[in-house]
């Protein structure tokens, strides 16, 4: 890693010193439905005749490891229960509404947890794949936050799972670059989909195409934030939860078929191949180790030896359950180092961009567990995302009883 804005004498020292960035709050959104596995087979029953594909397709629903997961609306949704499936243009009026208000609703937590003021804000990184309208959905959501109209906006597309550490990490070079200039930055990120949804346009195509298509098993709705901090400025009241030490960013050789999410008239359309799951546990090793190469702060002192995977705790994004499980094989984990990302997925599925903010909330609210945090995602290219933190254990501390499992 070798932020342009840093100089280039970085590159020899403990990257949280130099870097000096911050996450001073977390907040995350998901709706008040949640749906178990039932609910897919009833909406298939109701509209769709039975097929060899769309019973194998219930058939894993059954078994993805997912208890429930987080949706805008129940089974009965108006929108899901029409004679066809919602056209894109519907879709897009739905996520003007519901998208915006999970994804205030996220921001405000981020930003009570933070302590400052939306007048304080230099910033705004978002993201989505669920919503491609122009202006993007962050323009309402920072009208609704009353940010000022002048404040920089960055809306990215196109990067799905991998769009929460993708914003974390654009967010975090913004930051870097006001460092640079000596001015603060508080970098609000937002990441909002509603997946839910473009359950019909799926069974559509499970229908016509007499298709496997298991993404319809594993998506679902949330909205997630965090402030991030140049530490310029800073007020003395706030308390980091998270400093970022260092990151990594790659496109892995000869994936660009193997994950993506298709622009349709009826909304989008999941592109996941069976190798994703390999792709992605034979990628994690070699960018964990040049990761973990390029923060010569993080070698132990007494023997000079750089941290092995097990040492961190991982907040991974739970992309799927032979995803979790393959990494946590590849890198000699255990589920322990992995609680976060099984209890997120077993209890609101894949939210896609959203997901992986939400793991680092939960995260810091199961214990004190270890100093350090690995946080991962993949996404269509496929891309890699992978990011080093440190956990703020006074953070901790500062928690409820009620917020702590």
């Amino acid at each position: 890693m070798s932020p342009s804005a840093v100089p280039a004498s970085t590159a020899n020292h403990h990257f949280s010193n130099d870097m000096n960035l911050s996450i001073l709050g977390l907040g995350v959104e998901y709706p008040p439905f949640s749906l178990g596995p039932e609910a897919l087979e009833t909406l298939a029953n109701r509209f769709y005749p039975p097929s060899t594909a769309l019973s194998k397709v219930l058939s894993i629903n059954r078994y993805t490891g997912i208890n429930t997961r987080a949706a805008i609306g129940d089974v009965d949704h108006p929108l899901v229960n029409q004679p066809e499936a919602p056209s894109i243009t519907e879709l897009n009026k739905y996520f003007r509404e519901e998208g915006v208000r999970l994804s205030v609703n996220a921001c405000r937590k981020a930003i009570e947890e933070w302590g400052g003021s939306v007048d304080e804000i230099t910033h705004v990184v978002s993201t989505t794949c669920t919503n491609s309208a122009n202006p993007g959905f962050d323009h309402f959501v920072a009208k609704e936050l009353g940010i000022r109209s002048g404040v920089e906006k960055v809306l990215l597309h196109g990067i799905g799972c991998s769009g929460g550490l993708a914003a974390i990490r654009t967010a975090s070079n913004l930051a870097l670059g006001s460092s640079f200039r000596k001015k603060p930055a508080r970098v609000l990120v937002i990441a909002c989909e509603i997946s839910s949804l473009l359950v019909r346009s799926e069974l559509d195509s499970i229908d016509k195409s007499q298709a496997v298509r298991i993404g319809v098993c594993l998506f679902s709705d949330c909205a997630s934030s965090i402030v991030l901090s140049n530490g310029i400025l800073e007020r003395e009241h706030s308390k980091p939860v998270y400093d970022l030490l260092g990151w990594r960013h790659e496109i892995l050789e000869d994936t660009d078929q193997d994950l993506g999410f298709d622009v349709d008239p009826l909304g989008w359309k999941v592109v996941l191949t069976p190798r994703v799951p390999e792709i992605a546990s034979a990628a994690v090793s070699p960018a964990f180790h040049n990761l973990i190469k390029s923060l010569p702060g993080l070698r132990d002192v007494s023997n000079n030896k750089l941290p092995i995977a097990a040492d961190f705790d991982w907040a991974l994004h739970p992309g799927g359950s032979s995803i979790i499980t393959g990494v946590e094989q590849a890198m000699n984990l255990t589920p322990e180092h992995l609680r976060a990302s099984y209890e997120i997925y077993m209890n609101c599925g894949n939210s896609s961009s959203a997901t992986i903010i939400s793991v680092m909330d939960k995260l810091r609210k199961m214990g004190e567990g270890r100093e350090k945090v690995i946080a991962c995602a993949f996404g269509p290219g496929i891309a890699l995302e992978m990011m080093v933190l440190r956990r703020r254990m006074i953070a901790l501390k500062g928690l409820t009883s009620e917020e702590v499992d």
